[in-house]
């Protein structure tokens, strides 16, 4: 699961420190002002949609559920830049930024509950120490990078990057599919 979130964060983390620059010098009238109502859409979606996901994924039983939701929702969040290029006006940015709150809203909890059922007995600072920071140096590797390609090549090869780099982190969460159906996957007492 580190291992996919290092590519899916990752891959955002490409945009994450330009996606500014993109939205004033892409999209027809994009402004400072347009810049933050699309973080602010997609904030605040993704935060009211939580509880009610989270809700859902805790009501139902089982892992299945839980696992199909993350692994579909993960290959949403892949489509959103592939979105982003066709987006040339506040609108469709505003749209595209909503449903990204949703997915966001789908996927993030659900990947959570996973990771926090699955942590080891008494390691449980060590394996979210583990997470965080080999995320975290993705992010920030990515990051430094992503403003060179948009430079180099452009925005729309850096957004067909970030997706490759999340459907390779989607498809990473195949490998734990058999051993959470199967009950493989050991369980803390």
């Amino acid at each position: 699961m580190t291992i996919s979130d290092i590519m899916v964060m990752g891959g955002f983390g490409f945009i994450l420190p330009i996606f500014a620059v993109f939205i004033v010098g892409r999209i027809d009238g994009g402004t400072v002002e347009v810049v933050g109502i699309a973080e602010g859409i997609y904030l605040f979606t993704r935060s009211i949609m939580q509880i009610p996901f989270g809700y859902l994924i805790d009501k139902i039983k089982g892992e299945k559920d839980d696992f199909w939701v993350m692994f579909i929702g993960t290959l949403l969040l892949s489509l959103v830049p592939i979105l982003y290029i066709f987006c040339d006006t506040p609108i469709k940015l505003y749209v595209v930024q909503f449903l990204y709150g949703l997915v966001g809203a789908a996927t993030f909890p659900t990947w959570l509950a996973i990771f926090t059922r699955h942590i080891d007995k008494n390691r449980e600072g060590l394996e979210w120490g583990v997470y965080q920071t080999f995320s975290g140096i993705s992010a920030a590797v990515f990051s430094a990078l992503g403003g060179f390609v948009a430079f180099k090549y452009g925005f729309n090869v850096l957004f067909i990057i970030v997706s490759i780099f999340c459907l390779i982190g989607g498809f990473f969460l195949l490998g734990l599919y058999q051993h959470m159906v199967q009950g493989k996957v050991l369980r803390r007492k």
